[in-house]
């Protein structure tokens, strides 16, 4: 198989944007992934993919990438007759962006392929945008489908499915599977507040997070409620960003200048995995997409040093532990509470911040997990670094079937 290598990575800061456009956001991330893999123009690009799912609630459908690259064609700095291909996959659009220039290289059609994640999510005079696009992230013709399913779960745990006016309806299926998986395997809320606090924590380290403060795990619980047993503290907040990347060859990068080389880093393994309403104690989808990874890879989850997962909601952290292997099923409460995925510990998880701090303007999360991977394995993490760390893995999910996501992404990089 060919090996296909990040040469640069870059991410704006996420929070609300109000003063800055699709195509501001899309210009600083572009240009910031050039300046990081050394490049001034970036005329070797072969093949562009942008991953949005709001700019329609904006007023651009369709040719996305166009309209928000046509500016930088024009001042020479992206280059002409470039194919952009637009793509969008619920909160793992920007992995579904990041495949299609992987299979570009892998494929040996490219040598060089740019991908970006992108997305507004904060619009103050029209908010009812945000509502419209997370509304999308299910079989909208299947909402009744879905409630029963909720309501059956919750039958189960003795709780109500009540989904409330002032959150998405997401917040209300992540706060039953956390019921389920306290009831089944008495996974604590006070667990769920300790990885809460130590993603906050970690984020306060990071410049580019949405949300820039420490925690505790008693304030994350004292936080205003969203959806027992979760609180404000434990779930992603609304704001605006941009994530990219550039992806080549093994021939393509042994002739770029040696201090670009050294910081390359290889995609050793990538799966994707599709969500169906499965029984509640079968595997979840992102177990499928992980082994599939495990196995191009040649690795296992004992040879991971850091993560990043889609922390959603803070239970999330927990349940993909589990699935990703970290910890055997049932044990992720307890594994999170021993600070195996804290500073020190023996699998530090979201040192970004992850998305309760970091932020998750949807269509941009899973290349901002990439970046700030790519920025632990060159060793450039600042005070959130993991010593030593060689091999890393993005799990990212997106849209809702039952009791999983939609669809599930697994990226393992390597140091070169």
């Amino acid at each position: 198989m060919r090996d296909v290598y990040v040469v640069g990575a870059y991410t704006t800061a996420f929070k609300k944007h109000p003063g800055m456009s699709f195509a501001d956001l899309a210009r600083e991330a572009y240009l910031g992934t050039l300046a990081d893999a050394g490049m001034k123009t970036g005329a070797d690009i072969e093949a562009g993919w942008l991953g949005n799912c709001g700019m329609g609630f904006w007023g651009q459908n369709s040719i996305r990438a166009q309209a928000l690259f046509q500016p930088l064609v024009e001042e020479g700095l992206f280059p002409e007759r470039v194919p952009m291909f637009n793509v969008e996959n619920a909160c793992a659009t920007a992995s579904t962006a990041f495949m299609g220039a992987w299979k570009d290289v892998l494929a040996g059609t490219h040598e060089l392929s740019f991908c970006i994640g992108i997305e507004k999510l904060f619009s103050p005079e029209a908010p009812e945008r945000t509502a419209s696009l997370f509304n999308q992230g299910y079989i909208t013709d299947q909402h009744d489908r879905l409630v029963a399913e909720m309501n059956r779960v919750g039958e189960m745990v003795g709780a109500r499915f009540e989904p409330g006016d002032d959150r998405t309806i997401f917040m209300d299926t992540y706060a039953m599977q956390a019921k389920w998986h306290m009831w089944k395997y008495g996974t604590t809320q006070e667990q769920i507040a300790i990885g809460a606090a130590k993603n906050h924590n970690y984020g306060s380290l990071n410049e580019k997070a949405q949300y820039r403060f420490q925690m505790t795990p008693q304030s994350v619980l004292e936080d205003r409620p969203v959806s027992y047993p979760l609180t404000r503290a434990m779930c992603a907040p609304i704001g605006d960003g941009a994530a990219a990347a550039l992806l080549c060859s093994k021939e393509y990068l042994e002739k770029l200048p040696k201090r670009v080389r050294e910081r390359a880093v290889r995609i050793a393994g990538v799966g994707f995995s599709g969500g169906m309403y499965r029984e509640l104690d079968k595997p979840g989808l992102t177990r499928a997409a992980a082994d599939k990874a495990y196995r191009m890879a040649s690795l296992g989850p004992q040879d991971i040093d850091v993560a990043e997962v889609h922390d959603a909601t803070s239970f999330c952290e927990i349940y993909q532990c589990e699935m990703l292997r970290f910890c055997p099923e049932g044990e992720g409460g307890k594994f999170v509470e021993s600070g195996a995925t804290g500073p020190g510990g023996r699998l530090p998880v979201n040192t970004s911040g992850g998305l309760v701090s970091k932020g998750h303007p949807v269509g941009a999360t899973g290349l901002s997990m990439l970046a700030e991977l790519a920025t632990q394995l060159r060793g450039e993490a600042g005070q959130r670094q993991v010593k030593g760390a060689e091999v890393a893995l993005a799990e990212n999910g997106g849209g809702v079937i039952g009791m999983e996501e939609a669809v599930a992404s697994v990226v393992i990089l390597q140091r070169v």
